[in-house]
């Protein structure tokens, strides 16, 4: 019962020191800012043209169902991306913690560093989920105003998708921020995984419009399912509503491997349960991986392999201010 408290307490005081820096906030949510001003500013249009282009020819659909087919792929490319860069950024109080020598005052404290781990794991989930679910509104008021098709169980299963993505990026990040013990190696981690992820999980554009080796390179990564899986959940409704209005069977199709909502390892189709099945059982290992981590730790055992990276970057940082 103490022990629960104490991770309690240690959860309230890790998610206020991440809100309380506005900068960490603005940063956490940069790469969701890219996404909107991309979508906005001319990647909306290509959108609309490409889910027109679909259509037999002088076939015409509603605006509504376009516009938040547009909206809706957006949406799952925010809530996705956003999973796993707003973790990076959330779990730089544990990294901070260790700069200032903050966790060397928890472990003289009456604390389990057991405790301490799990603090900043579940702090980091309960911090993306409050920026996930405030995206999502935000998200679903567009929807509202350009067209809603989304039912409610469709709703439900977004929201399942998100807690999938959420695990993922927090688990991940988490791990690797672990090893992490330097302002320069935070900040390097948080730039990289801020530009790269959004390319690499089909996020600013459809993996479709890779090349096939890419494409399956890419197949490889988790993350790449993520993605799929908020992409068929949140335009399953505008799809269901196309063919409802009479659009081809074929055209739906090619809405739908044109835009990662049907993804291909090797011209095979992956099926959404088995996008599941991917994403879960990688939050499965990670979890392992995490719980290895913390046990090793706490025996003191050493991961001279990380300690290497850290002490030549650490000399890198130190030659270039010289």
């Amino acid at each position: 019962m103490q022990e629960t408290k104490k991770l309690c307490s240690l959860i309230g005081r890790n998610t206020k020191t991440y809100f309380k820096d506005k900068f960490l906030f603005f940063t956490s949510m940069l790469t969701p800012l890219i996404l909107l001003v991309l979508f906005f500013t001319f990647l909306r249009n290509i959108y609309i043209d490409s889910f027109t282009q679909a259509f037999p020819e002088g076939f015409s659909v509603d605006s509504k169902i376009i516009n938040g087919i547009a909206g809706a792929w957006l949406l799952s490319s925010v809530l996705s991306v956003s999973s796993v860069t707003v973790a990076f950024c959330a779990n730089m109080v544990m990294v901070d913690d260790k700069i200032h020598s903050s966790i060397n005052d928890f472990k003289v404290a009456p604390v389990k560093s057991t405790t301490i781990s799990i603090s900043y794991l579940i702090s980091n989930i309960f911090v993306v989920t409050l920026v996930i679910i405030s995206v999502l509104v935000l998200g679903c008021i567009y929807l509202a105003a350009v067209g809603w098709y989304i039912s409610v169980s469709d709703f439900f299963m977004i929201l399942l998708g998100c807690l999938c993505n959420i695990l993922f990026g927090s688990l991940l990040a988490t791990i690797i921020l672990s090893f992490v013990s330097t302002q320069g190696m935070q900040s390097a981690i948080a730039t990289l995984i801020s530009a790269l992820y959004g390319f690499i999980s089909g996020a600013y554009m459809p993996i479709s419009s890779f090349s096939k080796g890419l494409a399956n390179f890419l197949g490889l990564l988790p993350g790449t399912y993520g993605t799929s899986i908020m992409r068929n959940h949140c335009m399953n409704g505008y799809l269901n509503e196309l063919a409802n209005v009479g659009v081809t069977s074929e055209a739906i199709k090619g809405i739908r491997d044109g835009f990662d909502a049907n993804i291909y390892f090797f011209d095979n189709s992956v099926s959404l349960p088995a996008m599941y099945g991917i994403i879960v059982g990688t939050c499965v290992a990670l979890l392992i991986i995490y719980i290895l981590i913390v046990i090793l730790k706490n025996k003191n055992v050493s991961f001279k392999f990380f300690d290497k990276i850290k002490n030549k970057f650490r000399k890198k940082l130190i030659s270039e201010k010289d």
